[in-house]
């Protein structure tokens, strides 16, 4: 069993969003998500279920050609192959978004090439 908390995950970084992995399965993977004032996770379209809890701070996720404002509190599932991205909307954002199953290092190169780019929709 893993065990953690939202607070004993924290950590920001200035440059990108933080993803603190705290479980992993062959069937699903939970991360604790901590953005700084407008960063973001690129949009991307995995063969896999996301489901985002916001547990601080406001947002957007993206799902398909939809975005949803998040706040604390909001739940939001994308399933798989729809395009997905989360972006924090001018305030620290904190959530925790459980994948199943976990994306394939192939299938998150969007994520890294919006992330060199500086771009919330690499492909959009």
């Amino acid at each position: 069993m893993t065990a953690t908390s939202v607070e004993a995950e924290r950590e920001y970084d200035d440059q990108r969003f933080t993803a603190r992995e705290v479980s992993r399965t062959e069937r699903s993977k939970t991360v604790c998500g901590y953005f700084e004032p407008d960063q973001f996770i690129p949009v991307h379209a995995p063969d896999s279920d996301v489901t985002v809890v916001v547990r601080s701070g406001e947002g957007v996720v993206r799902d398909g050609d939809e975005e949803h404002a998040v706040s604390p509190g909001s739940v939001v599932t994308v399933p798989a192959g729809e395009d997905r991205g989360v972006r924090a909307d001018g305030t620290r954002l904190e959530a925790v978004l459980v994948t199943a199953p976990p994306p394939t290092d192939q299938e998150h190169e969007p994520v890294r090439r919006g992330l060199r780019t500086g771009t919330f929709d690499p492909d959009g």
